[in-house]
């Protein structure tokens, strides 16, 4: 488990994606407009509820924890040494990040991201068979190993907890909760 004081706490935005459909990847967007309690405009995944597909078919009044996927962009040349080019939207993220240890933030963390947008991590990104129909073999890329530290590198799920826009190039911020550190369960 990570201490608070040890991760960076500013960084940008990379990249921005959304797509109005249930697919694996999002095509990136010039800019995203953040919607508090909701998620991403015009995004599958969008909603007060669950929108998970296998979730939201087996309890869809569930509150929705992943209305935003955020990733970190230092994931892609780890990938692309074992092989496999990943590029933004790729593996479904709404944001790609510069800078920030993700998956190592505690739960409850707030993301800033731009001038007014605020996110907050609610859990990992749990990858599942879909990563490997994109890329055979990737999911094993994206397991953690490590005894210590996060089960997952696949990126962080979080609600709306402030809306605005989010373009490339934009600021991203972190605020570490108060409350005792907790690290990220699997979403």
């Amino acid at each position: 488990m990570s201490q608070g004081h040890d991760l960076a706490l500013a960084g940008r935005v990379v990249a921005v994606a959304a797509d109005r459909g249930h697919h694996f990847s999002k095509p990136t967007q010039e800019r995203i407009i953040l919607v508090q309690g909701h998620g991403v405009e015009g995004d599958a995944h969008a909603g007060p509820f669950v929108r998970h597909r296998y979730l939201a078919c087996r309890r869809p009044r569930l509150p929705n924890l992943r209305q935003v996927h955020l990733i970190p962009s230092e994931l892609c040349p780890s990938l692309l040494e074992a092989g496999f080019e990943v590029g933004a939207g790729d593996l479904g993220e709404n944001v790609t990040t510069a800078g920030l240890d993700l998956e190592r933030m505690p739960l409850g963390t707030l993301i800033e991201l731009g001038p007014s947008a605020v996110v907050e991590l609610t859990g990992l990104r749990t990858p599942c068979v879909l990563i490997d129909r994109f890329r055979a073999g990737l999911k094993r890329q994206v397991l953690s190993s490590a005894e210590t530290g996060p089960a997952f590198k696949s990126g962080v799920l979080g609600v709306v907890r402030a809306g605005g826009p989010v373009v490339a190039g934009d600021s991203a911020r972190v605020r570490l909760p108060f409350s005792s550190f907790r690290p990220l369960p699997a979403l």
